[in-house]
This record gives C-alpha cells, sequence and structure tokens, in this order.
C-alpha cells in the first residue's frame, strides 16, 4: 500500500453536526464539489488516484469515499479505470471551478491580513456559496486593483 502525504492543506471538508442526532452530515453539493477538488488537487501532483488516496488526504473511512466516488460517478464527474479516478470533462471543469475559488478567496483573504490556514477555511467555505456572477466580479475587481482604490467604497 503506497503512502499519500497530504499534499495541500487547504483540502478541507464540510462536516456539521447533526444537533438531534450527534450525527456528522456532510451537505451532498457541497461535498461532492470537495470531493472534486481533492481529485483536482491529487492529480495536480502527478497522482494516479484511487479511494484510498482521498481517504487519506481528508482522513476519511475508505467506506465513505467509496460512497461519495458513486455519487461523482452517477453524476457524470468521474470514471473509474483499473481501480483509479479520472475527471471527466464535466468533473475537471467542476473542479477547475472550485479550485479557482478556493485559491482566489485565500489570496484575497492573505491579501487582508488573514493567517493562511484561517483563510483556508474560510475560503472553502466561500467557494461553494457565492454565486459564478458574483464570484467573477469580485475577481476582476481585486485583480484590477480597483476594489480598494483611493475614493471607492
Amino acid at each position: 500500500m503506497r503512502t499519500v502525504r497530504k499534499i495541500f492543506s487547504g483540502i478541507c471538508s464540510h462536516r456539521g453536526t447533526n444537533k438531534d442526532t450527534g450525527d456528522i452530515m456532510i451537505r451532498t453539493e457541497e461535498s461532492q464539489e470537495m470531493y472534486l477538488k481533492t481529485i483536482y488537487i491529487l492529480k495536480k501532483s502527478g497522482l494516479n488516484i484511487c479511494s484510498m488516496d482521498i481517504a487519506t488526504e481528508l482522513g476519511y473511512a475508505k467506506s465513505s469515499v467509496s460512497v461519495a466516488m458513486k455519487g461523482l460517478r452517477n453524476n457524470g464527474y468521474i470514471v473509474m479505470n483499473d481501480n483509479q479516478i479520472v475527471l471527466t470533462s464535466k468533473g475537471y471543469q467542476k473542479a477547475r471551478k472550485i479550485y479557482e475559488r478556493f485559491t482566489v478567496f485565500t489570496q484575497i483573504l492573505e491579501d487582508l491580513g488573514v493567517e493562511r490556514k484561517q483563510a483556508e477555511e474560510t475560503a472553502c467555505r466561500m467557494e461553494h456559496v457565492v454565486s459564478d456572477e458574483v464570484f467573477e466580479v469580485i475577481k476582476k475587481k481585486v485583480f484590477d486593483k480597483t476594489l480598494f482604490s483611493a475614493g471607492k467604497d
């Protein structure tokens, strides 16, 4: 069995606890986006990815990851080739979009003086809730350096 080191501290989990039962819950769409981002980041590191790599990276049970991979397959985001996870075009586009949001929000927060770990944790939550339109406006304003210029509110 190969060992996968945690290659990116920005991979986060979207776990919450059910107040009534105490069960750990993960919101489905955010969960799928988190898994897609994890696959994307692991793939960028040059790995051929299997479920165990994702379980190791996220600290989840392999059985939980297997269930999530089934959902990603059913939604057309991944295919399995010889036990290796491969992003489809649809999965790649969604993963890349989430990763871009994460990196942009992390950079903005760090530029504002937030410590890296906290910036990554916050960006990880932000990446799922901001609409495409709002994200594009934020990105344009920040990277055009107009958001914080004198006279702008």
